[in-house]
Formats: C-alpha cells, structure tokens, sequence
C-alpha cells in the first residue's frame, strides 16, 4: 500500500504560481510512476501531467503545456507540480497518483492505470 498526501492548494489570482506536492508513504520503495489529474465542478476528473519513475518521461495535457512542470524527488519520495500563469480554468480539485508501472509510454492519461490515488487539494484561480 502506498499513501499519497497532496498539499500546497489555495486560491490565486490569474497569473499567479502554486507549487502542488504530493508525498508518498508506505510501500515506496516499489518504483512507481506518478500522475497529477484534475476535478472541476461538474465535469470528469482529467489527466494533467505524468512523470516516469525514472524521470525521464514527461507527459503534459495540451492545456498546460508551457506553464505546469511535474518533477520528482525521489529521495523525499515526493512529486511536485509547478503551476504558473494560472488562469480561471484551472480551477479544480487537483489529484495525485501512483502507477505500479514505473516508466508508462502509453496509457498515462487513463485514471483507471493508476493504483493509488490522493485526497486532493483545492486550487482555485480568480480572475
């Protein structure tokens, strides 16, 4: 069992940088990739971004691209998610999530891959 801690949500206004962390406890020594989804009110919880065990895979919904980067600390067991130029739309519960398969090249953007999931944070961006 792996134990997923999101922190670091709050409300922004548009243009404004968060930073989401996502510290894993339990079973970590298993080599896990790591996603960080979305959820906005009334709509489907959606892939944001995916960093391979390695690292050195990075994945990035179109959306977001250019202004969010996942990185990893693998000795604090923690993934981070480096949100700039918020914009409105980026309003959401955001999520992070373990994969048992460490370095996915497919399939990354499908929730139902992952194994462990968060309680998520609220990021909330105002215009």
């Amino acid at each position: 069992q792996v134990q997923l801690v999101e922190s670091g949500g709050g409300l922004v206004q548009a243009g404004d940088s968060l930073r989401l962390s996502c510290a894993a406890s339990g079973r970590t020594f298993s080599p896990y990739g790591m996603g960080w989804f979305r959820q906005a009110p009334g709509k489907e919880r959606e892939f944001v971004a995916y960093i391979s065990w390695s690292g050195s895979l990075r994945y990035y919904t179109d959306s977001v691209k250019g202004r969010f980067t996942i990185s990893r600390d693998r000795a604090k067991n923690t993934v981070y998610l480096q949100m700039n130029s918020l914009k409105p739309d980026d309003t959401a519960v955001y999520y992070c999530a373990a994969d048992r398969t460490p370095n996915r090249v497919a399939a990354y953007t499908n929730a139902g891959e992952y194994d462990y999931w968060g309680q998520g944070t609220q990021v909330t961006v105002s215009s």
